[in-house]
């Protein structure tokens, strides 16, 4: 049977995101992930970046249940198509991507990210790095061939576990920073569900910090680095009022976005934490959405600055631009705190080479060096920085054809004027750049998008200070929960 990846799109409500396709685990069955698998793979022979002579396509999933499920899918498609599927096991995203980039293959990460366990993901990276909307949009056009009869209640197997990925991600730290650059810092490890929990251990404590794990968990616990759970927040509190940490750090499912505490145990932003990482590694170049913190801009620590659309293929691409445009230190990174590198770095007098994806341990690991190299904490460097404050929130449960229709109302300025001039003054400029972004005289932010890879509107807000951003997004949601109720 012959299926068009677009229309199977359609047909089973798993679609693409900004981050690969997702859907409801039960609508992933064995036949639509093999069938995206292959649609995939069959895209990189059309292109040219593969052949069937026994090349590799490595595997890796995060711990969610449903995932084991999807890799084995996901291998059998790449055995059927004539490839040796590496089974690197549950490891972080940028762990099985670096694998990929180091042996020039695919990977394919099964994760969900931060969204909850009854959903789950597929995220595609070519042998060079992540696919960008280009490549996104040529697989949508692949007409795969599939034998129905091939799936069953049992599913597919998996070959055995190979660590190299694991390992390989592991000493890209451990041998380019010295082994006690981390000594006399006390540092806690919040676990839960993250896949690359022991990883985090393994790396820290490998660098000379007093590392503590946290919060182990057995069940998947949906960690979202833009909207930190309320007990979240409670917990490193008071975590770091019992042990006295100078940072606790970790990160959400996939283990590519990170959460990273001052030493009073308050997480930081992450587009904030991404601000202060670039200037450790002395960048010149930083790519990032217009949803970010504009400190970046007012801190005037970047030669060149770019703004994209929402979602790491965005900013993958504008990086890539970076470089050909002769920058020498580019990265890039997220609201979420996920932070790319696009460029070699230097790093005690060792290269690091570049991961265009995202990555969660290099920020942490840079923000921290940051504290020691200028003798102060976490929070005293972020009082260093200009004072933006930003705010999100998500209203879930939302599809993304309601959420376009509340834009819609926002053509005109007057519209949104209407909506939210009384919260927050006149309008002074409007950006759909994603979304509507709304500047007010004020020079408060408004920020509105539906999610690009679930059914959930989100709301970012940006003020001068931490109380009134937390107004505003009070405000903003309030109105917004009034909009979807009489829609």
């Amino acid at each position: 049977m012959e299926i068009k990846i677009n229309d199977l799109m359609q047909q089973s409500g798993v679609k693409f995101g900004t981050s690969g396709a997702r859907g409801l685990a039960v609508e992933m069955t064995d036949q639509v992930c093999y069938t995206y698998a292959k649609g995939f793979l069959q895209y990189l022979e059309e292109s040219g970046e593969l052949k069937k002579n026994g090349e590799s396509v490595a595997i890796a999933g995060d711990l969610r249940p449903s995932t084991e499920r999807i890799m084995g899918a996901v291998a059998k498609a790449a055995s059927d198509m004539g490839y040796v599927p590496v089974n690197c096991g549950f490891i972080p995203s940028p762990a099985v991507a670096l694998y990929g980039i180091t042996h020039g293959c695919p990977a394919i990460m099964v994760t969900g990210s931060h969204i909850p366990a009854d959903r789950n993901g597929i995220k595609f990276n070519k042998c060079t790095g992540e696919i960008l909307k280009y490549d996104e949009e040529q697989i949508r056009e692949q007409i795969v061939d599939v034998d129905e009869s091939i799936f069953g209640e049992e599913g597919f197997g998996l070959p055995e576990v190979n660590i190299d990925a694991r390992i390989d991600y592991v000493r890209r730290y451990l041998s380019a920073f010295p082994e006690d650059c981390l000594q006399g810092k006390k540092v806690g490890i919040y676990q839960h569900s993250a896949v690359g929990r022991d990883v985090l251990i393994e790396i820290f404590s490998g660098l000379g910090a007093d590392v503590t794990p946290l919060g182990f968990s057995t069940t998947f616990v949906p960690v979202d680095t833009e909207a930190i759970r309320e007990e979240d927040v409670e917990l490193a509190r008071e975590w770091s009022a019992e042990n006295g940490f100078d940072v606790i750090l970790s990160t959400d499912g996939d283990s590519d976005r990170p959460l990273v505490s001052d030493e009073n145990g308050v997480w930081l932003r992450g587009d904030v934490a991404c601000i202060l990482a670039a200037k450790y590694l002395d960048a010149d170049s930083a790519s990032t959405p217009v949803s970010c913190n504009t400190a970046l801009e007012k801190c005037g620590w970047f030669k060149d600055i770019r703004r994209t659309r929402i979602g790491s293929p965005f900013v993958v691409a504008s990086m890539i631009e970076a470089s050909f445009a002769g920058c020498k230190g580019v990265i890039g990174y997220e609201a979420n705190g996920g932070f790319l590198t696009n460029s070699d770095f230097t790093v005690f007098g060792k290269e690091l080479r570049a991961l265009p994806t995202r990555d969660a341990v290099l920020p942490v690991l840079a923000i921290i060096l940051l504290s020691i190299q200028e003798r102060k904490p976490i929070s005293a460097l972020l009082a260093d920085l200009p004072q933006r404050f930003t705010a999100s929130d998500r209203i879930q449960g939302f599809p993304t054809e309601e959420s376009r229709k509340i834009l819609e109302q926002f053509e005109e300025v007057s519209a949104i004027e209407e909506a939210f001039g009384n919260a927050f003054g006149k309008v002074e400029s409007i950006d759909r750049t994603d979304g509507l972004r709304v500047t007010f005289e004020s020079s408060e932010v408004l920020h509105m998008r539906p999610s690009g890879n679930a059914p959930e509107f989100r709301c970012y807000n940006e003020a001068d200070s931490e109380a009134r951003v937390q107004e505003m997004q009070r405000v903003s949601m309030e109105i917004l929960m009034r909009m979807k109720s009489d829609a």
